[in-house]
């Protein structure tokens, strides 16, 4: 819902100088942003804002119109919640530099049980498993899963948090219009986040995403969270930067133990040696935080073998390396079609899962 400041806190976040600091020096001496937007050049002086961002305003504003501004906002469905509003993250305000206000697609609630979730880009099977199945439990357990809707990690993350219609946040470094959705392959799923949970981003529409914009968005997504899980991530992955804003700001640190010959796991491995949780399992991560996993996945995982067939199933599957149905067949000297069901039957246990092409794990 509109306040009569939304239009003038869009109008000054339209200025690139007016970042998180100077909006934290306008709040304080201004009464309202209105008479922020009105002021003279004394008064931004007395606000504590330098001279040469005072000359930037002064002619910034001549070529901005707030109410046709606000208008391009509602046109693309895209609210504004500020720091001053109930629904702004209250973990968001604890952070060293937290953006003056959010562009907000969907619903935003001010009292989630946040959880960030990053990883590669360049994601292998194993890491696809991991992303699908962590989420698929966090999420069913009533955990807000974060991300940045990046290829990979993140896109899984968000798809399987859309597919259950559970909430999911998306945090952009670009605008959050849909023509500048980043990357544009993902506009589809965008629509899909905002219909479960929300997109955000603290630059306005028509931002393109620029390279420096994404360091800035990680403490975002770590902000707003209460820990950070890493799943597969390079030496070099922006992951990290993530996870190192989530040590400043004192937030979880958990990362997936990965392949030791893998260039995607050397920088999960590191992160575990130098102090972040080791984290195989969803109970690796509620537990810490002392949150109680749903009865009906505490009970599901209770589930054994309750056939001879479900055993020979079981022993006949590995963790790491799916095994085609065929093969499996010829191992447990079950017919086909009735494999087949009962690999049904256990996959809804959660007993396994199949990884595509009638391939099997066990979970």
């Amino acid at each position: 819902m509109s306040t009569p400041d939304t239009k003038y806190y869009n109008a000054f976040n339209l200025m690139p100088q007016i970042g998180p600091m100077r909006f934290r020096k306008l709040r304080a001496y201004f009464p309202s942003m209105q008479n922020a937007w009105e002021s003279d050049r004394a008064g931004f002086k007395a606000a504590g804002i330098e001279e040469k961002i005072i000359e930037r305003i002064i002619e910034g504003r001549k070529n901005i119109d707030p109410d046709t501004e606000l208008e391009k906002l509602e046109k693309e469905n895209i609210r504004i919640v500020a720091q001053n509003d109930e629904n702004f993250p209250k973990d968001l305000l604890e952070i060293s530099s937290p953006p003056a206000m959010l562009y907000v697609k969907g619903e935003l609630l001010p009292d989630e049980f946040c959880l960030g979730i990053v990883g590669s880009r360049k994601i292998s099977e194993y890491g696809r498993r991991v992303a699908e199945d962590f989420a698929r439990e966090l999420s069913t357990n009533g955990v807000t899963l974060v991300s940045g809707m990046a290829f990979g990690v993140d896109t899984i993350t968000h798809w399987q948090c859309a597919k259950l219609k559970r909430r999911t946040i998306a945090v952009l470094g670009s605008g959050i219009d849909e023509k500048s959705i980043y990357p544009s392959s993902n506009r589809q799923i965008a629509k899909e986040i905002a219909n479960c949970g929300c997109v955000i981003s603290e630059y306005p529409i028509g931002t393109p995403p620029l390279k420096q914009n994404f360091p800035a968005r990680n403490r975002i997504i770590s902000g707003i969270s209460k820990g950070v899980l890493v799943i597969e991530a390079s030496q070099t992955s922006g992951s990290l930067i993530t996870a190192r804003f989530a040590l400043e700001q004192n937030r979880e640190v958990f990362a997936v133990p990965g392949n030791i010959y893998s260039k995607n796991s050397e920088g999960t491995n590191s992160l575990i040696k130098m102090g972040a949780k080791s984290a195989c399992k969803i109970e690796d991560i509620l537990e810490e935080f002392n949150f109680a996993l749903n009865p009906a996945i505490r009970e599901a995982k209770k589930i054994i073998p309750d056939s001879p067939e479900e055993e020979l199933v079981l022993n006949g599957l590995s963790f790491d390396e799916a095994v085609h149905i065929d093969k499996l067949a010829l191992a447990t000297q079950i017919k086909t079609a009735s494999l087949s069901s009962i690999l049904t039957l256990m996959e809804i246990k959660g007993m396994i899962k199949d990884v595509g092409g009638m391939r099997y794990v066990k979970r």
